[in-house]
């Protein structure tokens, strides 16, 4: 079938949005019709080709939509259905049998490495193919994805705001409940407060953490993040934030949220001895440490907030309907054809979360 899609083309491009090909779903496979979709950093990293990925491409990874067709043996959905779209999994490997699809066997694969399961893309355009991004490649009007990907939804509710909770959301929210499960009482810093650190945030507050400290360079971002549950904030370029925790005794808990390995550095800093430091991106510069403190530290490289979409989301769901979780607070919508400056924005810090939304067919 054709439809639209933003495409890349070469590295550091505008994304070009174009008419593609998208073949029908096979087995296990389902037609989602796109509603919305979050653009997050990864996204952006692969536009630049920070990370390697093969171009040309549609990203995109965050979608949210309506399932429109079912291939042969789809019985988690019908059409109809609304659905959230997460990572890719093979669900057959060791670790996704273990009910860890986070640490699937094939998950660099199946998200980074351009193709299906089965080593084809789905997209093509002029009978060149292209890449697919996460298994869903929702920067378009519709994507087929595999059910492993999917979330079914109740209807009625949002899809706008729900669609950023398939990874940055539950990235944050999931490190801090699921990784850290920290105790009523606990102290967490969380060092960067874009959409993954806010999400930490909330969760910190949601989990009945006394201290939860937010650091960024950006004073809005600073201002929301005590609005969602933070107790202290600190602008990294007018104060030492590594000074100012340990002033507060350090904390337990540390989440680096910033993609940077410098401020991976500060994080191990300000822990307690015995603390435990979480990163979502690069992995920590811990080069001039004392080695006594380092060696007594617990350090994780989180993938997707260490989440089962299919149990963790629907958590977040009935907590954001209960007033608990605000998403809806870091997210700003942008139409579809406005993808260029939502990315723009979202690396000035303008905007936290953009979320593109596609126009009604």
């Amino acid at each position: 079938m054709e439809i639209l899609a933003a495409v890349v083309h070469h590295a550091d491009d505008d994304f070009q949005i174009e008419p593609v090909t998208l073949a029908e779903p096979r087995a296990e496979e389902v037609l989602v019709r796109i509603v919305a979709c979050g653009v997050c950093h990864t996204d952006i990293h692969v536009q630049r080709q920070h990370y390697a990925f093969p171009f040309p491409a549609v990203l995109g990874h965050e979608g949210a939509g309506i399932v429109e067709r079912v291939g042969p043996g789809v019985t988690r959905v019908s059409p109809g259905d609304p659905v959230l779209l997460g990572y890719a999994y093979c669900g057959r490997c060791l670790p996704c049998l273990d009910g860890r699809p986070f640490a699937c066997q094939g998950f660099y694969e199946l998200n980074f490495g351009g193709r299906l399961a089965d080593g084809t893309t789905r997209l093509q355009q002029n009978g060149r193919e292209l890449s697919v991004f996460f298994g869903q490649s929702s920067f378009a009007t519709h994507a087929v994805v595999h059910v492993n990907n999917l979330v079914k939804v109740d209807k009625g509710l949002d899809l706008r705001v729900l669609a950023p909770l398939g990874c940055g959301v539950q990235t944050g929210a999931g490190t801090v409940l699921n990784v850290f499960a920290p105790d009523p009482g606990a102290s967490v810093a969380v060092l960067g407060a874009g959409a993954v650190g806010l999400s930490a945030v909330m969760a910190a507050r949601l989990a009945g953490c006394g201290v939860i400290i937010a650091a960024d360079i950006h004073a809005h971002r600073l201002q929301l993040a005590r609005e969602l549950g933070a107790t202290h904030a600190f602008h990294a370029r007018q104060v030492d934030v590594v000074d100012e925790i340990r002033r507060l005794g350090g904390v337990q808990y540390a989440v680096e949220a910033s993609g940077k390995a410098e401020v991976g550095h500060q994080a191990a800093a300000a822990l307690q001895p015995g603390g435990h430091l979480a990163y979502v991106s690069e992995c920590p510069a811990l080069d001039g440490l004392d080695p006594s403190h380092t060696a007594t530290l617990t350090i994780s490289e989180v993938v997707e907030g260490d989440s089962i979409p299919q149990v963790f989301i629907p958590q977040l769901i009935d907590w954001y309907l209960a007033g608990e979780f605000p998403l809806q607070h870091v997210i700003r919508f942008y139409p579809w054809q406005e993808i260029n400056q939502a990315v723009h924005d979202a690396l000035t810090g303008e905007t936290i979360k953009p979320v593109l939304v596609m126009p009604e067919l």
